[in-house]
């Protein structure tokens, strides 16, 4: 739909939500989406009546051994993952399609290429589900590809400006004002010194961030940061502060659609199978705003409460073992240092 025919665009005209999923010794419990949809509703309702693209990407290979940023999942690890795919589309049929939804979703087919296109291997084929009304789409690819083209697949069947890309991990702990996010977004997208393409929510590591030695240690972010960071108003009247970021991170952020598909995934060469956007192409983008070429990637960080209030909790989905067992093993922890204090 073209935003030029709406006069007053929606969130769901304006915004796509993208959540990416993978093996986790959670499964086959949805805990960790559940987790997700559950801070939507409390610190950002209208992403729930956006539209949903869920990207399940899979294993490399069944060992003895779980390693899941390698793609190296148990036997047990194996058929957990697809009763925890089952669970998951019916979690998410339920909760934002209702149950219409889930009679007649649709089969689609496509393909994530990477890498040199003379080699047949370097291309993937992808299932699709998708739901009568565009709502609800489930990307399920034969093989492993890695957080980066798990998103650009994602983001190719994106039909809306703008998206949210939401790690299965990364639950909201602090309200999220989307509206006027995307508002500042918008009015700045034709400002040539401060658009503001991408932004990222502060997690830990991430408070403070304008003081701390990711900017301080480095002349030109420092200059950068001293002008740009400000408070935007939105047409409403609101304030929203943003720091610039000088990183281009994985974890959950605001980005324009065509900002993402041309700056991230220029070319099929762009990102190898298994790859992880902040550790290739993040990495290079960070180089280049050090050298004084911030405005090609416009990145920025939520900063409420000038950089003290944290938005984002992490789960740790690669060990996270779902509430009961991580109770349980909190128990064991607890009674093991009592034993130890006793003796």
């Amino acid at each position: 739909m073209s935003l030029a025919a709406v006069s007053d665009p929606t969130i769901s005209d304006l915004l796509t939500v993208i959540i990416t999923t993978s093996p986790t010794p959670s499964a086959p419990s949805t805990e960790l989406i559940s987790a997700i949809l559950s801070s939507f509703r409390n610190h950002c309702r209208s992403l729930l009546s956006c539209r949903v693209i869920v990207v399940f990407d899979t294993y490399d290979r069944i060992s003895s051994h779980a390693r899941l940023k390698k793609g190296q999942v148990t036997p047990e690890g194996a058929r957990t993952f697809n009763l925890y795919k089952e669970n998951v589309k019916v979690l998410l049929l339920r909760e934002l399609g209702g149950a219409d939804h889930a009679q007649g979703l649709r089969r689609g087919q496509g393909e994530a290429e990477f890498g040199y296109s003379g080699v047949e291997a370097n291309s993937i084929p992808l299932q699709t589900l998708q739901t009568a009304d565009n709502q609800i789409t489930f990307i399920e690819p034969s093989q492993r590809l890695g957080f980066g083209l798990a998103v650009r697949s994602a983001l190719r069947l994106t039909e809306t400006p703008f998206v949210w890309v939401q790690q299965h991990d990364w639950p909201l702990v602090s309200d999220i004002p989307v509206e006027s996010l995307l508002n500042v977004m918008r009015l700045t997208e034709s400002d040539e010194s401060k658009p503001v393409k991408y932004v990222c929510l502060p997690s830990v590591r991430l408070l403070s961030y304008a003081d701390s030695a990711h900017v301080v240690e480095f002349p030109m972010l420092k200059t950068f940061t001293a002008s740009l960071k400000r408070d935007f108003a939105t047409e409403s009247g609101t304030s929203i502060p943003l720091t610039p970021m000088f990183f281009w991170h994985d974890k959950p952020h605001l980005a324009s659609t065509d900002h993402y598909l041309s700056r991230i995934f220029p070319t099929r060469l762009s990102m190898l199978r298994g790859g992880f956007i902040e550790d290739t192409v993040g990495q290079r983008a960070r180089n280049q705003m050090k050298d004084g070429n911030w405005v090609k990637w416009a990145t920025w960080l939520y900063y409420p409460d000038n950089g003290s209030r944290l938005c984002l909790r992490h789960l740790r989905g690669r060990t996270w073992e779902g509430a009961e067992k991580e109770s349980v093993k909190k128990a064991a922890w607890m009674e093991r240092n009592v034993k130890q204090t006793v003796n």
